[in-house]
């Protein structure tokens, strides 16, 4: 009986060593996926402060390219403004003027801004601001009569509507 007890307590005592042996491994293999969450974790912090340094730095530099082309307009509009002065000549001024417009619209048609199109036009209160209405018996429907400050869109959005007035057909009383 005693040889039975010695084996049964050496079997438990070996199953208690292989267990002690299986939990060290686990608790090592554990510390390891601590270790590298940790690291990870801290490349992702990194990762993350280092894009919006980025976000903010492109952000902060993202209109120098049309702020370029701007300058370049002011650059004309002050030569036109000096010729313009020696010339003595209202024509010249005009002329000067009218180039710098024609660059400024050529400046905004590059970055995707175009003037919305509404004389004799139906109505859109999406695209103009109606700041009168005329009343005509020839009309049936609201159009556009006259564009008082024109509206933009750039690229598919409307960055300024148009104010215009409108015609209208007269309402019964």
């Amino acid at each position: 009986m005693d040889e039975v007890t010695d084996d049964v307590t050496n079997d438990s005592e070996a199953q208690n060593m292989d267990l002690k042996q299986q939990l060290e491994a686990e608790k090592k293999r554990s510390e390891d996926c601590l270790t590298r969450l940790s690291y990870l974790q801290a490349d992702f912090d990194n990762l993350r402060k280092r894009c919006d340094r980025q976000i903010q730095q492109v952000s902060q530099y993202s209109n120098e390219r049309i702020i370029i082309q701007l300058l370049e307009v002011v650059d004309e509009l002050e030569l036109a403004v000096k010729t313009a002065k020696n010339s003595n000549n209202a024509e010249t001024l005009i002329d000067g003027v009218e180039m710098t417009l024609k660059r400024m619209r050529k400046v905004l048609e590059q970055e995707g801004v175009s003037a919305i199109e509404c004389e004799g036009k139906p109505f859109d209160p999406s695209k103009h601001n109606a700041i009168a209405a005329i009343e005509r018996n020839d009309v049936e429907i609201c159009a556009v009569l006259e564009e008082v400050r024109k509206g933009y869109i750039m690229k598919d959005k409307i960055i300024r509507p148009s104010i215009v007035k409108v015609v209208v057909k007269p309402t019964l009383k």
